[in-house]
């Protein structure tokens, strides 16, 4: 970290342990996302920041396991892209293929899978990817696994990985997109499928297909913003610097729609203005239209607010901001614990 965010987290974390009740469950038990470290094993009764790497801490109970389905030829982003989302949610991804042999992506990087059909352990999530995707579809063996794996919570499909799934009649009556190159393909091949064009990514509920390769990480933020809310995926696409991200740019057929009741940009604006932080120091805080998110602006840094009930807030490290109003209903100011000192609205 440089050391404008280190001094504006090290400030916004004093006292952030006191009243997070309001956020998260007193019991809850908080871990840093696998980084292979023996801090992975360290666990935390708050949200923070790890001591040691310097990741945002994730609820444990949140995490998921995912399998990964590589085959030979398969697309570098189609996967990586979605194993960076998970990683950093928390999630615990592991590779197969249809043996323990090599694969080469794209005809460079070298990939040597965890298991294969064979000997892979169970799976929350079950993902499939682009590139080479016949590869999977052509192999019976294949084929069989991924039907033989039960109760699997959602399977998840980037680029042309929507065929394996759908040859394993997963996608069977359901909508779905792919590739752009390779929709009509789609179709003609699975007339039973509901194939849409010019969309990131279809939700079925527990079924997510996404199109090609870079809409892999809208997909892999979608579902971690069903299973751990719009903030969590929100904080996860921040810290990968994705600018980019067009939230809910796609078609969501479940009930289950993160994007549903947000607060509106209207009532954001409230908040806009200068504030006092330390001593000789303010900050300005604005708001994002499109994102429907509160900045914190420190030394030309953008530090996100993110709205989590009534005039509570947390931050990028998942510590809560408590805004506070006069009788009025005006904004006063903000304090980093509940009943901690105000910093008020200049």
């Amino acid at each position: 970290m440089n050391r404008v965010i280190i001094i504006f987290l090290s400030f916004f974390l004093i006292n952030s342990s006191i009243g997070q009740s309001n956020i998260v469950p007193e019991a809850s038990k908080y871990t840093c996302p696998p980084c292979n470290n023996a801090c992975d094993e360290i666990e935390y009764n708050h949200p923070g920041v790890c001591s040691h790497c310097n990741m945002v801490l994730v609820k444990k109970n949140d995490s998921k396991t995912i399998a990964f389905y590589l085959q030979d030829g398969v697309e570098v982003l189609d996967f990586a892209g979605p194993m960076e989302v998970f990683s950093y949610a928390g999630y615990k991804v592991f590779t197969v293929s249809a043996t323990k042999s090599p694969i080469t992506s794209q005809g460079i990087l070298k990939v040597v899978p965890d298991y294969s059909i064979e000997d892979a352990p169970k799976a929350d999530i079950l993902a499939f990817f682009g590139g080479n995707s016949n590869q999977a579809t052509n192999n019976p063996k294949v084929i069989e696994w991924v039907k033989s794996q039960e109760d699997i919570q959602y399977h998840f499909s980037v680029c042309t990985g929507a065929f394996i799934l759908a040859e394993a009649d997963i996608l069977d009556g359901k909508t779905a997109t792919t590739f752009h190159n390779a929709l009509d393909n789609l179709e003609d091949s699975y007339p039973e499928i509901d194939v849409r064009k010019n969309v990131r990514f279809v939700d079925n509920g527990k079924v997510i297909t996404t199109a090609g390769i870079s809409a892999g990480i809208d997909g892999a933020l979608h579902l971690v913003a069903k299973l751990q809310g719009l903030n969590a995926a929100k904080r996860t696409a921040y810290y990968m610097e994705y600018d980019n991200w067009n939230i809910g740019d796609g078609l969501v057929l479940s009930d289950d729609n993160p994007y549903d009741n947000q607060i509106s940009t209207k009532e954001l604006q409230a908040y806009m203005g200068k504030y006092e932080f330390g001593e000789g120091m303010q900050i300005e805080v604005t708001v994002d239209a499109e994102a429907k998110t509160l900045y914190a602006m420190f030394e030309g840094i953008a530090h996100p607010l993110y709205h989590e009930n009534k005039d509570i807030f947390s931050d990028e490290t998942n510590s809560p901001v408590y805004f506070k109003r006069n009788d009025n209903g005006n904004i006063l100011g903000y304090a980093r614990s509940e009943n901690g000192k105000l910093f008020k609205k200049l």
